[in-house]
């Protein structure tokens, strides 16, 4: 039940992830919302082939990646709202649901790991 709920949320996100790479790319910058666009999206992919992993160390590893990507898009969303390419405004909202997803995979990760032992 949480992992779907963490499946729609990625979703949602990365639709606002792309979103904001098109205005990204309308501006001119290329290099980050090209950064951005790959690991904002990639969060939801992993944790989609996550539901359908080849056992606990293989979920693992799926959702740990899927973390891991969500770290590196907060770093991206971070630098964009440090180079006024988006406003507080812009940033905050992203930020906030990234944060979300980070303690949910954490959550999952934990969850998994003690279910195994």
């Amino acid at each position: 039940m949480a992992n779907d709920k963490l499946s729609e949320q990625s979703m949602d996100f990365s639709v606002q992830i792309i979103n904001l790479v098109k205005q990204l790319k309308e501006q001119r910058e290329i290099i980050i919302s090209n950064q951005i666009g790959r690991s904002g999206t990639s969060i939801g992919a992993n944790i989609r082939e996550a539901k359908y992993a080849h056992g606990t160390a293989d979920f693992v590893s799926k959702m740990q990646i899927a973390l891991k990507e969500a770290n590196e898009t907060g770093y991206w969303l971070e630098l964009l709202f440090r180079t006024d390419y988006i406003g507080e405004e812009q940033y905050n909202d992203p930020e906030s649901k990234c944060k979300s997803m980070r303690a949910m995979l954490v959550s999952s990760i934990n969850t998994a790991k003690n279910n195994s032992k």
